[in-house]
Order: C-alpha cells, then structure tokens, then sequence
C-alpha cells in the first residue's frame, strides 16, 4: 500500500498556486505502542490556512516548508494498539493531508455515523459549526427581534450563523457573492434579505434591509463590505469578528476606516475569537448543533471535491468563492 501526501513546498505570495504544493508518495507508516492507524475519508479545507502558510506564528504554528500539510480530517481507524479506539471506528481530528495518518489519540474524537452523515463532522457539527455557535452566542449574544447581519453568509460558519439567528427570532441579513448563493440563503435558508456585494448597492441595501440599524455583525470577510456594514451599527451592538477572507492574499498591510469613535459613539463591543478559545465547552456545541441538524432546524450543503490529489485546487477554490457551504475533498469511500 502506498500513502500519497500533501507538501507545502513554498509560501504563497498573494493567492497561493497550485505550485507551492507537492503531491508525494511513501510507504504506509506502522505503528507503535499507543498509536492508531487512520484512513482518511473526508478531508477540509478553511481559510485560517492561509495564515499558516505565511511561516510566521500566530495563534497557531506555521505549516513549514517540505512538511506534510494538516487539517480537519474524518477517517476510519484500520489498525489499533490504543484502547480506546477499534478498527472500524469513525474518528474526526487534525491530522495530515494523506491517504494515512498514526495519531497516538490525543489529537482525535470518535464520531457516531449513526447520528449525522459523517461528513458534517468537519463542518456543521464540526469546526465550522462550533465557530458559528459560540461566536455568534457568547459574542453576539442575539436577542429576538434584532437585527443581525452576516458576511460570508454562504460559507459553513456563515450560514450556520444565520440559521441560529433565525432559531433565536432575529432578522437576519446575508452577504454573499453569486446570486446562487443568494437564492440559496433565501429560499432553503429563510434569511430575511441577502444582498450581492458583487452586483449591489451595498450601503443602498443595508439601509433598505436594516432601517433601524445592525445589532448584531458577524464579521467572516473584513475588507469594504465590513467598513459599510459598522456605519450602521446601533447603540451597545456587537461585532463579531470571525474572520478577514478580504485580507488573507494581500500583500501589503490592509487599509480602512479607522473606527474607534464609532466603537465609542455605540458603546458598541467588537472582539475576535478564534473556536479553540472555546475547547472547554465543545460537547455542549456538538450536541446542540447535532440536535438542531436532527430536527431540521440547521440545514447544510457541502461542496465535494473529488481525490486527494485535488486538495490543492479546493482550497484555492476558497478565496474564488467556488464554494457554496462546507468546502471537502473526498479522499477514499465511506
């Protein structure tokens, strides 16, 4: 048996090409003492990479340069010298971009494939779906009635956020960029207004759609799209700020309003968070999510791509906005 990898064998300058990746091939490793053998089935791609691929350390350490890369993976444990895991066992945790990977346990959690397609594991019920949860309620602290918008609304953590929005009796406006996405957040999600940051008139439309102002902003992509949604902002709202998608390619430093008065004139809260901030309560955000998905109340989508050799380009797809919810690449079957 042969196992193909993922190598970041260059940092990327501006958006990353499908040349700073290396496709490689070694033996299957064994293992030791306390180790697991995992098959990959599922693998995801996020955003946050882009960071760890710049080699300067942030909240986490940088990919380095001819390593295997990592990321969300669900897999299928095969071999087992651990006690707590069994061949035949469907694991989610950080684990290498490769057809295997040896955890010794720490860095996996089991997943009940009777619960939820094993898919939603790195993504609703996953990473994605405990950012959405906990950001937009210890953060956001939604409360019926008000006013919520979204950015990124049609990625996994945004449109996740709407939906819990929505549960809590808000009015919820989504931003996205293709009137599919749009439709989609619309018509299958019921947010209230969408608006098209590529077609629309977007300081036009968020006075339209939110005529009494923005309580709460959930804040994935920065960039002008967040300058025009904090002008509206009202009395004590919160930011939440998730991520900078805008950003993640430029090259030199970003430039915008500076918006401290405006923070002050509010009494407005604006914080960022990163999910591990939360690893202490993760079960209550996995049973709740699972919960809401087992009814109906969260729906998903998941945009597949096929082969472990397409990884490279699925993440490119990322910043395109090829994707319309969870990003994964499917890497052996089920």
């Amino acid at each position: 048996m042969e196992n193909r990898s993922i190598l970041l064998v260059s940092r990327p300058e501006g958006m990353p090409k499908p040349e700073n990746f290396k496709l490689t091939t070694a033996a299957v490793p064994e293992i030791g003492t306390g180790e697991v053998l995992i098959r990959t089935i599922y693998l995801s791609v996020d955003p946050y990479m882009r960071g760890r691929m710049r080699g300067v350390k942030t909240y986490v350490d940088p990919f380095e340069l001819g390593e295997v890369l990592t990321g969300g993976v669900i897999g299928k444990v095969i071999e087992s010298n651990h006690e707590d895991f069994q061949p035949g066992d469907i694991v989610e945790g950080r684990l290498n971009w490769a057809d295997h990977s040896v955890s010794d346990g720490a860095n996996i959690r089991k997943i009940d494939p009777d619960l939820a397609p094993i898919s939603t594991g790195i993504g609703v019920v996953g990473m994605p779906g405990l950012t959405a949860y906990f950001g937009l309620l210890d953060i956001g602290k939604p409360k019926k009635g008000e006013t919520v918008v979204v950015s990124g609304a049609a990625g996994a953590v945004g449109s996740t956020v709407g939906q819990i929005a929505k549960i809590k009796g808000c009015h919820v406006v989504g931003i996205a960029g293709t009137e599919e996405k749009c439709a989609y957040l619309k018509d299958e999600l019921a947010f209230d207004h969408v608006i098209n940051y590529k077609t629309d008139d977007i300081r036009k439309k968020l006075k339209e759609y939110c005529p009494d102002g923005v309580d709460v902003y959930f804040d994935n992509v920065g960039g002008h799209i967040s300058d025009e949604v904090l002008w509206r902002i009202n009395y004590q709202a919160r930011i939440v700020v998730c991520g900078q998608i805008s950003a993640y390619n430029l090259q030199s430093a970003d430039k915008g309003p500076r918006i401290q008065g405006q923070l002050i004139q509010k009494s407005a809260l604006m914080k960022g968070f990163i999910v591990g901030d939360y690893m202490d309560q993760h079960n209550e955000g996995y049973e709740q999510l699972g919960k809401w998905v087992s009814e109906g109340s969260i729906k998903y989508r998941e945009n597949i791509i096929e082969g472990l050799e397409n990884a490279p380009d699925a993440f490119i797809g990322l910043f395109r906005g090829d994707n319309l919810g969870k990003q994964l690449v499917r890497v052996s079957e089920e």
